[in-house]
């Protein structure tokens, strides 16, 4: 896979306004990659693998985005970004899309100018402490110092929670996951919060997963999503519908290792439909008709990513709880293909 860039922190004001451009597709498309915003370093999520190729189930929607675009998974810039980087690194126009498990919020949406095209992992935030400590609720953590990554919606749901329960903290800020580990390891917190995936995903790493408690208290609603800058509906609609097509393919049973014989024409319209065999929808969005298929190929379904980096069969062990099918209990719901 590509290299990976890092960009320094600039200011976010002033900047969407001149970087908005009606012309992605083809800025992707004369370029030859795509530049996708990512993680700093996420296991299951977005990290470099030993080989430094970059891994995991965020990493996916972006070769999901380059295979449907320009027929090549690999042809993909990564971006670390952190809390406070990535969304001037958006704004600027120095990636053409954000996926780093990035909560959709009001503000971000309307006052940052920016679009987000769907919900690919429902979440919510939690508190991780040694198991030492003793403590089995958040609501025991008065006076508590604790690791906080700075430009998140985890800062303002930590306060609310505090001030809620009418208990103290310290904060310790902290801007990637990394740092993180590495201050809460070193007894520099006494907890870290971020999103309970995150947590287990940090907590995996650890030399010793089992000296850490993951407390049962989710203290927000965080649907994290891919996002595009505000101004160019058609790219939009080429990163919410290449979002759709992995959730309606695990729907419809379509998978990497059927998907070629399905592609030959089925019974149901609506496979025909999302494969390219009838109906012509990649056109309407300027791609071949076989985009999806293209796609489904190279990286499956959203069960197939989700199990291969983040399912209960790997170390970080998430359950598909709200990140189900909606025929199976969940909230994963994509709108039709047709």
């Amino acid at each position: 896979m590509k290299k990976s860039v890092f960009l320094g922190a600039l200011a976010v004001s002033g900047i969407a306004a001149g970087a908005a451009s009606a012309a992605t597709l083809e800025d992707v498309q004369a370029r030859g990659e795509l530049n996708c915003g990512v993680n700093t370093g996420l296991v299951g999520f977005a990290a470099p693998d030993a080989n430094n190729n970059w891994q995991g189930f965020d990493v996916e929607l972006c070769r999901a985005v380059a295979t449907a675009v320009l027929g090549d998974p690999d042809a993909v810039t990564y971006v670390p970004l952190t809390g406070k980087t990535r969304f001037t690194a958006l704004a600027a126009g120095e990636i053409d899309m954000l996926s780093r498990n990035t909560t959709w919020t009001f503000t971000r949406d309307n006052d940052l100018k920016f679009e987000f095209v769907g919900i690919n992992y429902y979440d919510g935030q939690g508190f991780m402490v040694p198991r030492e400590l003793g403590v089995t609720s958040a609501k025991d953590l008065d006076g508590a110092t604790v690791c906080i990554q700075t430009g998140t919606t985890t800062e303002l749901n930590l306060a609310d929670f505090f001030r809620a329960n009418n208990i103290s903290y310290e904060p310790v800020p902290i801007e990637t996951n990394a740092e993180a580990q590495q201050q809460y390891l070193a007894g520099a917190c006494d907890v870290y919060t971020t999103d309970a995936s995150g947590l287990a995903a940090t907590r995996a790493a650890f030399e010793n997963p089992g000296d850490h408690v993951v407390l049962p208290e989710i203290v927000s609603k965080e649907p994290l999503g891919p996002l595009v800058r505000h101004g160019d509906n058609e790219w939009g609609d080429i990163v919410r519908w290449t979002l759709n097509a992995l959730v309606s393919a695990e729907e419809l049973g379509v998978t990497s290792a059927n998907v070629a014989e399905l592609a030959n024409g089925t019974d149901n319209p609506e496979i025909n439909r999302l494969l390219g065999t009838e109906g012509g929808l990649g056109e309407m969005i300027g791609l071949e008709n076989d985009w999806a298929k293209n796609m489904l190929e190279v990286t499956g379904n959203y069960g197939e990513i989700f199990e291969r980096h983040i399912g209960e069969n790997t170390p970080i062990g998430l359950a598909r709880g709200l990140n189900a099918q909606w025929t199976d209990g969940g909230l994963l719901y994509s709108p039709p293909f047709r």
